[in-house]
């Protein structure tokens, strides 16, 4: 028999509910203008008659935008930069968090205080920059050349995500990798099929957290990768930009479509791989922050 809800709590679900509309409704509508944006036509948009539904639908924009090589070049770039940066950020924290949790590693609390203390102090904008030149040089007289590789390598240090993984390691019960030792498992069998098996919420969220770090990711990618073959897709949308709101480089824009449009287009395309993957990670998400961001 279901409890009748009292004034109080009816009145709180309502607001709960109404506010979690509100809010739901503000961070879909910026994704919904761009949508409305990219497909108006170009008086509609010069004119900021766009509010929420399109105007003068036309699909040009995307077409010119699908049509363009080195959109698809950038976009290649960025899957790469995202794939292999996921890939080499979470292989090296997994490694980096499962020595950490473990009580019997030397010197174990001086590193994580040391881990701690990156999140504290950081040695500025110029230093990191400098070092980053530093690790070009090296990786180019080692033979590696392309820059994409000292985006993916030399930039995939997260302290927190690796604080993260260490503490859902630290939840891991001791008895069951003791049982494993005893049957013979080696330290690396240990790690593979106890600790992250038990611990694939926490690491399904901390790949999120850094495959969207290297989906968005633009600074760095802008200051380091000099080759424009080589450019990411945030790197290619903010070049576009510029073009764009060029008034010299506009003169001659005699199109049924508003130059905006193309940059909204090239943002819905950049953000529909995200909405895509999202929804099967999401629910590892609460569970995976929670187990990672709360120790005993």
């Amino acid at each position: 028999m279901k409890r009748k809800l009292e004034v109080s709590e009816l009145i709180f679900k309502i607001l709960s509910y109404t506010l979690l509309t509100v809010f739901a409704l503000c961070c879909l509508y910026p994704f919904v203008y761009a949508v409305s944006a990219a497909i108006s036509g170009r008086a509609a948009v010069d004119y900021g008659e766009i509010v929420l539904l399109p105007k003068n639908i036309q699909f040009d924009a995307f077409r010119r935008m699908f049509n363009d090589n080195m959109f698809w070049n950038s976009y290649s770039n960025t899957l790469f930069l995202t794939l292999y940066g996921t890939l080499w950020a979470l292989g090296y924290s997994i490694l980096g968090a499962y020595a950490l949790s473990k009580r019997r590693l030397l010197f174990r609390k001086f590193f994580n205080f040391f881990l701690v203390f990156t999140m504290w102090f950081s040695a500025g904008l110029v230093p990191q920059y400098l070092n980053y030149l530093d690790t070009k040089e090296i990786f180019n007289a080692i033979g590696i050349v392309d820059d994409k590789w000292l985006v993916v390598i030399a930039m995939g240090m997260a302290a927190m995500n690796i604080i993260l993984l260490r503490n859902a390691f630290e939840g891991v019960p001791s008895e069951i990798e003791e049982a494993a030792i005893v049957d013979g498992a080696s330290e690396f069998q240990v790690l593979s099929q106890v600790y992250i098996p038990m611990s694939k919420s926490t690491i399904a969220t901390v790949a999120l957290f850094f495959g969207i770090s290297r989906w968005n990711g633009y600074f760095w990618a802008r200051q380091m990768i000099s080759n424009a073959n080589e450019h990411p897709l945030q790197v290619f949308i903010r070049l576009k930009l510029e073009q764009f709101t060029d008034p010299e480089a506009m003169a001659g824009w005699n199109e049924v479509y508003a130059s905006d449009s193309v940059i909204y287009a090239l943002i819905v395309c950049s953000i529909v791989p995200i909405l895509i993957i999202y929804p099967f990670i999401q629910k590892y998400f609460a569970k995976g922050v929670n187990v990672g961001g709360v120790k005993e």
